[in-house]
């Protein structure tokens, strides 16, 4: 399946991230099919360049976007869909969070 996701850069502690379409099995610093834009999220404002017109071309052949890469689409008004959860939580961990607030309820 391809996707849209984001490619680190940088330098430590200073990301820059690159919009990337790749495989979804393949790693990120692999060579990728093409490079759709960047984004600095240390600058003030944070810095997003997009080509808008290829990331509407691959969403339309079926690339799925990242949890994240779909929340940026969002914020620049390329896609109309809703933001997505970018935090996933296990069921292990869900579980535990739930048997703390029943027992802070009861309490």
């Amino acid at each position: 399946m391809i996707c849209i996701r984001l490619q680190r850069l940088g330098k430590k502690k200073q990301p820059v991230y690159r919009l990337i379409v790749s495989d979804k099995h393949k790693d990120t610093q692999a060579k990728s099919l093409e490079i759709l834009g960047s984004y600095n999220p240390t600058t003030t404002p944070k810095q997003i360049e997009l080509n808008r017109e290829r990331i509407e071309y691959w969403l339309s052949v079926g690339a799925q976007p990242s949890a994240t890469v779909n929340n940026l689409l969002v914020k620049e008004g390329i896609t109309k869909a809703k933001k997505a959860k970018s935090v996933f939580i296990s069921q292990k961990r869900a579980k535990k969070i739930e048997a703390k607030k029943t027992t802070a309820a009861a309490a």
